[in-house]
């Protein structure tokens, strides 16, 4: 990249666990962090909508530390420049803020000290950063991901389609991961692990087979943080009624929430999505699109 090129990062958000897949699934939603990146004589950042004007705008910002991490493992240094940046993912509400951030840092990285890097290299690096495969495996491929994250290897089966419609519901509080690991119990049964394990593998059966009814109801089914997390995001169980009340497949909680996810026939999300709004003013309802190009690169040469 040279003085007067222009780089523009495009990542998706993403949304975790769809109930049992707990911290192995992630799916791509139609939310995105867009950084457009030019040469300069300082690291700056420059947000530029709403949802990102409170982010650091120097070297303490999260995309810069993750993007110096990367080259400084290759060996590179990564070259000073201005970042624009915007945001349509609501921060702190499981919608995958800080895995698009982590993609998009390592794509920074990958492109301005020249690494090559193949995506199975940056789904380690991202995986290593977040300690789970599922939302930065959403964020870097798109669609729907099935991962494993372990210390010396990270797995990854890639789902090309999902052929469901997505709404989501968005309190107006926030709730920090750390807040919703601290409510998950230290250990569980024997007897109550095997089936938290039963009802996941039906939940991957039933997206395989393409039987939405089953996901949805192994979605509601999930025993490994739902039922625990319920004392944090009170909606869950009324926005889980109403759902299945309005004809959707079901509804599971996104990632640490307090976001819920709707899945519902295609073609009517926006329905639901108009149904469910009159019984959740408070909240934010819209349909969004699933994902399926995942981190999109482009660059602009200047002649």
């Amino acid at each position: 990249m040279k003085e007067g090129d222009m780089l523009k990062i495009k990542v998706p958000g993403s949304t975790a666990n769809l109930g049992p897949g707990f911290d192995s699934i992630g799916l791509a939603l139609g939310k995105y962090l867009t950084l457009e990146v030019e040469l300069a004589s300082e690291l700056k950042f420059i947000p530029m909508n709403e949802h990102v004007k409170d982010i650091p705008t120097d070297r303490s910002n999260l995309i810069a530390k993750v993007a110096e991490q990367v080259a400084d493992k290759y060996g590179k240094t990564l070259p000073s420049c201005e970042i624009k940046m915007w945001s349509d993912i609501p921060l702190a509400r499981g919608i995958g803020s800080s895995a698009a951030a982590v993609i998009a840092a390592i794509e920074l990285a990958n492109q301005l000290c020249d690494l090559r890097l193949t995506n199975e290299e940056k789904m380690r690096i991202a995986s290593l950063e977040e300690g789970h495969p599922d939302n930065v495996g959403a964020s870097l491929y798109g669609g729907l991901i099935i991962g494993l994250h372990e210390q010396d290897s990270t797995e990854l089966v890639h789902v090309k389609d999902m052929e469901v419609d997505v709404v989501v519901v968005i309190p107006t509080y926030e709730v920090f991961t750390s807040d919703a690991r601290n409510v998950l119990p230290k250990t569980l049964e024997f007897k109550t692990a095997v089936e938290a394990s039963a009802i996941s593998n039906m939940l991957i059966a039933s997206i395989f087979t393409k039987n939405w009814s089953l996901m949805g109801k192994m979605m509601g089914k999930d025993l490994f943080h739902q039922p625990y997390r319920q004392k944090l995001i009170p909606e869950i169980i009324q926005v889980r009624e109403k759902a299945l009340e309005f004809g959707a497949w079901g509804s599971a909680l996104s990632g640490a929430g307090p976001t819920i996810l709707c899945f519902t026939e295609q073609g009517k999300g926006n329905e639901l999505a108009k149904k469910l709004s009159v019984v959740f003013p408070a909240c934010t309802v819209d349909p969004v699109a699933i994902d399926f190009d995942g981190c999109v690169v482009e660059q602009t040469v200047k002649k």
